[in-house]
């Protein structure tokens, strides 16, 4: 679909990007991956056609539709979020306008023997037909599901965009992205702004997606299950196999243990054959075989082995005071904005040395509360520090408040005091900030580069907290896994707002749950918690089935008896044997409808087939309106099929 041959990209006297080539097929769903500044974005820009390669050529055939989300973007503040999202169909809200244009002028004129006539009648329908298939008639359901699928409440839908985060409104420029289902999608870090319910939402919709699908993301779990080709850009060139990332990670130490091994037996043959050479050079007796041996040498292949990226992040947080036994105590802790509240009722210990994660859907009070323990905005209920507690605080946002006109270097030093001062360059080299880099004005630096230079920040004073809004955001793999290795590592406590599951696995023992206003305690990692709830979902489904006056008079109990595992396990069971009847029942039901959609359409073009039914417009209209029901009876139809099959799965 879209083929690249030869691309390069240079900036000043640096090559980017040196004579890439490779094809983006139908159906194929590629990670695009490599370091930060690497060439990632830039070359999606290219793809997307933004932007031009300094080389080489880029071929994408004219009736290849491209979405392209790009890292930043302004969102119009004019419109609501339904509005905003709905903009994914202009271009068939403006064709359905037209189609009734043509049915205006149909029913003004009286030709209706006439060429000029039947070409109207038959323009008419097929661009009734081309609607009908583009799904005009369903596209308020699919803007709605996709916003409720990618967090979003129904109550949102009619606020206005300008009351949401900039997070928020890249979540609904990716809906309108989406919605317009185009041939191929382009994705710049689509999960940066997302929270974990809706990244396992936007994994199901891309791996039924038919459209091919180029992503940058350095969140491995989605990329592993998203993915079926993995381009990594190293050092201007790309390695290209068809397995997702970490299986690719995999084969390629293997690619590069077997050339290694290869080039050193190589080296050695070589290397006896230039002593062989060199010790009978003047030898008259040897001078044919050195001869032979100088061929030789002139006709061996040499061995490559694949160059790697050898610049790697040295994250070490400095030795932390030792704080009080709990950091943080929190007893009832509630926060409201007017009549809005984000959470109450708040309680729960920190212990020192524990290492927790907060998560939840965006909105539902994560960054707020951290607010709350630094300090920064009032709130209900008792939170008290514990002794000599030092926080090292890394926002959110941290990485777009840096000054854009300051370099590297004088970003560090404006913010480092006492002695460390005289560190700063060996610093910035184990942040990939050294030499040259280190003059970098922040403006050219791209997303991760920016948030290494904010993490650097963090690490010129020592801290027994570490308090981390999304660290990973931005970040590329190595740094991701250095980061990981930094706070295992980090003696004192850490709380760590992340989406990001795979970064999160091994490195906390507890999580707390943001949502409804509460904050849950899980004890265990994150697919623990994430397990656990998936049975908690389903005992509150069996529990919904309880008819309200069963018990004490019509009041419900507040305590139920626990749940065994084998109890809990046949419960399970019948709720899902209940989904399954009941999805079945309704295919059944839509393949019914269909079928009379179907016969009534047959008779309805038997008719339209005759010069009577040609002229008549009633009938014509009646025909349209019947296959608009059987769009949506088979749109249904196949909602179900696949519920169904995923179910069964």
């Amino acid at each position: 679909m879209i083929s690249i041959d030869n691309l390069t990209v240079r900036f000043g006297g640096f090559t980017l990007l040196d004579q890439v080539s490779f094809v983006l097929n139908r159906n194929e769903r590629v990670a695009l991956t490599g370091r930060n500044g690497s060439g990632k974005s830039t070359l999606l820009k290219i793809m997307a056609g933004l932007q031009p390669p300094t080389e080489g050529l880029v071929s994408t055939p004219k009736e290849v539709s491209i979405g392209y989300l790009p890292q930043h973007m302004t969102v119009s503040d004019s419109r609501t979020v339904l509005e905003e999202a709905s903009l994914a169909f202009e271009q068939l809200l403006a064709m359905e306008q037209k189609v009734k244009r043509l049915h205006q002028e149909m029913a003004e004129r009286t030709d209706y023997e006439s060429d000029d006539y039947h070409a109207l009648i038959q323009r008419a329908t097929d661009m009734q037909e081309q609607l009908h298939f583009s799904g005009i008639h369903t596209f308020e359901a699919e803007a709605e599901k996709t916003l409720l699928g990618l967090g979003f409440e129904r109550g949102d839908f009619d606020r206005p965009t300008s009351e949401f985060s900039g997070g928020w409104r890249m979540r609904i420029e990716l809906a309108k992205i989406l919605l317009q289902a185009p041939d191929v999608l382009l994705l710049d870090e689509p999960t940066n702004h997302l929270d974990i319910d809706s990244i396992q939402w936007l994994e199901q919709f891309l791996a039924a997606s038919g459209s091919a699908v180029m992503l940058v993301s350095h969140d491995r779990a989605f990329l592993d299950r998203v993915t079926n080709r993995t381009i990594e850009i190293v050092l201007g060139s790309i390695h290209d196999y068809r397995v997702n990332y970490s299986t690719y990670v995999e084969l390629r130490k293997e690619r590069r243990e077997q050339q290694l091994r290869a080039y050193e037996n190589q080296q050695k043959q070589i290397k006896d054959t230039e002593e062989f050479i060199e010790r009978f050079r003047y030898k008259a007796t040897k001078s044919n075989q050195v001869q032979s041996r100088i061929k030789q040498l002139e006709k061996i292949d040499r061995v490559e082995v694949d160059e790697i990226d050898t610049s790697r992040l040295n994250l070490k947080f400095p030795p932390a005071p030792r704080s009080g036994s709990y950091p943080i105590i929190m007893d009832e802790v509630s926060k409201s904005y007017g009549k809005h509240e984000v959470f109450s009722d708040v309680t729960l210990t920190i212990e020192r040395g524990e290492k927790v994660a907060f998560v939840g859907k965006n909105g539902a009070g994560k960054t707020t509360l951290v607010k709350c323990i630094m300090g920064e905005i009032e709130h209900g209920g008792k939170l008290k520090l514990g002794h000599n507690v030092k926080i090292g605080y890394f926002a959110q946002n941290q990485a777009q408040l840096l000054n854009e006109e300051l370099t590297v270097f004088d970003t560090i030093d404006l913010a480092a005091t006492g002695d460390i001062r005289s560190k700063i360059r060996d610093i910035l080299g184990a942040f990939m900030f050294g030499g040259e880099a280190s003059d970098k004005r922040v403006k050219v630096l791209s997303g991760g580069e920016r948030s290494r230079l904010a993490m650097i920040r963090l690490l010129l004073e020592p801290v027994n907290l570490l308090i981390l809004d999304e660290p990973t955001n931005h970040l590329d793999m190595a740094s991701k896994d250095v980061l990981k290795k930094a706070i295992e590592a980090f003696e004192g406590t850490a709380i760590i707002v992340s989406h990001d599951r795979d970064f999160l696995n091994g490195l906390v023992e507890k999580v707390y749950e943001f949502g409804g206003g509460r904050v849950r305690e899980h004890l265990g990692g994150i697919y623990e918690f994430l397990e656990k709830r998936k049975l908690e979902s389903l005992q509150e489904l069996e529990r919904a089935t309880v008819p309200s006056g069963s018990d004490n008079g019509g009041k419900r109990e507040e305590q139920q008896e626990p749940i065994s595992e084998s109890k809990r396990s046949y419960q399970e069971q019948k709720a899902w044997n209940r989904k399954v009847r009941k999805l079945e029942r309704d295919v059944e039901k839509a393949e019914e409808k269909v079928e009379r959609l179907e016969e009534k359409i047959t008779k309805l073009e038997s008719r339209l087939a005759t010069p009577e039914g040609a002229a008549d417009m009633e009938l014509l209209q009646k025909y349209l309106e019947t296959k608009a029901k059987l769009d949506r009876a088979m749109n249904l139809w196949e909602r179900f099929a696949l519920e169904l099959e995923e179910t069964n799965r």
